[in-house]
């Protein structure tokens, strides 16, 4: 017969001072999350890791802007759960307990963004975690109006710009991370109509835009962006050299292995470098990731495990992966932006950036959620492609008055770098990546 133990510690490593929780406090957040409702956990607004421990169980939850890690040890006086942002703050920690011999990095589990996550009687055996979701948004529950569609998409966006305006300095600068691409276009755009219409300082604002070794598209992008609106004022490029494009930092930044994600997180922690070189005591970057997840704008032709019929029938499909409840979910590292995010989020924080997604904001993909796509494309690759431009653009007109220039989708890590140089910088396979990852730990 199995004795089995309660959780008699939990050592919470996650940081709270780094939730960006835009509409309560921090302690009437963490209640909701103690009740165990889904519903009160719903009602917390912003980006947020989340850990209650109440008796025999203990609760997790996070918006997509915050990893959440876990992990459990055993020891003779009974079993401890770790709670962290990062797989490496896991290992120190049991490195100064003398634990680190149970360690592997894929033994960490991350709680899945939009679910709130309950770990109960934790010891031999440990039982699984269980799920159940607070983020279920309405599919299909908007007209086919793009025009209605926008000014809902980007109104929800400009809501939560003011909510993070009421919670940050006033005076503190803030930068957003520029490339003239639709997502960063209409944050800048929005954020800027914003704080003209509270009368505070514009001077604050910064368009930072990298180039790597003075070349890259989105320089010249960025700089055609704005001046088309008269604000090339704003603007203003951060040129590093192409062997600042470092895979080795950019996987233990971010703790991940994918090509795609790391690609991108080299170019972001090269830009936060740059921007802290230039700027020791900045604090604020805001970007536009997760406009692509939430308008379904990636080529489906290069994902061989997509169709446009998965990608409009799945919620949230770009968001979360394939669910918690599928054969491909990953306990270590869940699916989709969930995983993902950290391209973005894991650069700006090494750096000592307070970093803020709004697009990734529950409030925001929940009006996104809501467009009929299926009956707005037709199941068309080029219509969906097409739609999120004609979707911002006609928001960001309605809610700031302003003609937002539109150009092709371009990756972040494309536009930044020549080809020639990222071909040379970015020469590495998945697997070598992943053991990149791994050294880290059996050096």
């Amino acid at each position: 017969m199995h004795t089995v133990a309660t959780i008699d510690r939990l050592v919470d490593l996650v940081d709270p001072a780094a939730n960006v929780i835009l509409n309560m406090s921090p302690a009437e957040a963490l209640a909701r999350v103690a009740s165990g409702d889904p519903a009160q956990v719903r009602e917390i607004d912003g980006q947020f890791a989340l850990v209650h421990k109440q008796g025999r169980i203990v609760r997790m939850a996070r918006s997509i802007g915050r990893p959440l890690r876990y992990f459990i040890a055993k020891r003779a006086e009974g079993p401890c759960l770790i709670t962290a942002e990062r797989i490496d703050e896991i290992h120190r920690f049991l490195q100064s307990e003398g634990l680190d011999g149970q360690f592997h990095p894929s033994y960490s589990r991350m709680v899945p963004a939009h679910y709130l996550t309950e770990v109960a009687l934790v010891g031999c055996p440990d039982p699984n975690p269980t799920y159940t979701r607070f983020f279920a948004p309405q599919r299909n529950r908007l007209p086919a109006d793009p025009a209605a569609i926008g000014a809902a998409y980007i109104g929800a966006l400009a809501q939560e710009l003011d909510r993070w305006l009421d919670r940050i300095d006033k005076q503190s600068p803030i930068g957003v991370m520029f490339s003239g691409g639709i997502d960063s276009g209409a944050v800048f755009l929005t954020l800027y109509h914003r704080l003209l219409s509270r009368g505070e300082n514009l001077g604050r604002l910064k368009a930072f835009t990298l180039s790597v070794d003075g070349r890259g598209e989105d320089a010249a992008q960025a700089r055609q962006f704005l001046e088309a609106l008269d604000l090339g004022l704003f603007l203003e490029t951060i040129e590093v050299p192409a062997d600042q494009l470092d895979v080795r930092a950019t996987i233990r930044v971010i703790e991940d292995y994918k090509p795609l994600d790391v690609q991108s997180a080299a170019a972001g922690l090269a830009l936060c470098q740059g921007i802290r070189a230039r700027y020791p005591d900045w604090k604020y970057l805001i970007d536009g990731d997760g406009g692509d997840e939430n308008l379904k704008d990636y080529p489906i032709e290069e994902n061989p495990e997509l169709t446009i019929r998965s990608v409009l029938n799945n919620t949230m499909l770009y968001q979360e992966g394939w669910g918690v409840g599928a054969i491909k979910h990953s306990l270590t590292y869940t699916g989709g932006q969930s995983r993902g995010h950290v391209r973005t989020s894991a650069p700006a924080r090494a750096l000592g950036f307070e970093g803020f997604s709004p697009f990734a904001l529950p409030n925001v993909i929940e009006v996104a959620e809501g467009i009929p796509f299926i009956e707005l494309t037709d199941w068309k690759h080029d219509r969906l492609y097409a739609l999120k431009g004609e979707i911002v653009r006609l928001g960001v007109e309605s809610v700031t008055g302003l003609t937002m220039p539109t150009f092709p989708k371009r990756r972040f890590q494309h536009g930044a770098v020549e080809r020639a140089t990222f071909d040379t910088q970015f020469a590495g396979t998945p697997l070598e990546y992943r053991k990149i990852f791994l050294e880290q730990y059996t050096a």
